[in-house]
């Protein structure tokens, strides 16, 4: 199993990035590869999966080992692939998620794209009372405020920072931006498309 890669950052895009090592560019899926937009041209390390099938392989990367290990616990989910544990790790945090299980909260685990209500009773099914090895590494259970943000919003917002775009022009478009549900590069281009227009 490949634990971590360590090297260069010379790509972010919108499902992966590309991290230089040892001559080598190796592709890593993320749930939210802007993330790691501040990183990039830098060295960084990047708690990796290594997922193997007889057609395929994937190297999937994590912001924390947190992270990775949820996601791997969300593999051994009936039903849930690489893709939906990606796509649950995208619109939540790890604290939030394992609290839904938890505490049976159908009501939020359908909210995460591709889940329905048999996925989510599944995934409740599968992982409760199976997450206590996880409870050291976590915060406690977010509040009432930390669950109306939006990851892909805020990572959207984070990487047109690093493109050099400053608060005051970011606060003009941000509340129309807060209006639609989109994905991080969506969000990007959108809040491009508003700041051109703006005279």
């Amino acid at each position: 199993m490949i634990d971590y890669i360590k090297g260069n950052l010379v790509a972010v895009e919108p499902a992966y990035l590309v991290v230089e090592a040892n001559g080598i560019g190796f592709q890593i899926y993320c749930a939210n590869p802007y993330r790691f937009i501040n990183d990039l041209n830098r060295e960084v390390v990047v708690p990796t999966h290594h997922y193997v099938r007889e057609d395929s392989q994937r190297l999937f990367g994590f912001t924390t080992r947190t992270e990775r290990l949820l996601f791997e616990k969300l593999l051994n989910v009936s039903g849930i692939g690489p893709k939906g544990a990606l796509a649950i790790l995208a619109s939540g945090e790890p604290e939030d998620i394992i609290h839904a299980i938890e505490q049976e909260d159908e009501a939020l685990l359908v909210r995460f794209p591709g889940v329905g209500k048999k996925t989510a009773r599944q995934i409740i099914l599968d992982l409760k009372g199976k997450l206590d090895d996880m409870a050291p590494m976590l915060e406690p259970a977010a509040g009432a405020d930390k669950q109306q943000k939006n990851p892909q919003l805020e990572d959207a917002l984070e990487a047109l920072r690093a493109l050099g775009y400053v608060e005051k022009e970011l606060k003009k478009v941000e509340k129309q931006l807060k209006a639609e549900t989109l994905e991080t590069d969506e969000y990007i281009r959108r809040a491009l498309a508003l700041m051109l227009k703006r005279p």
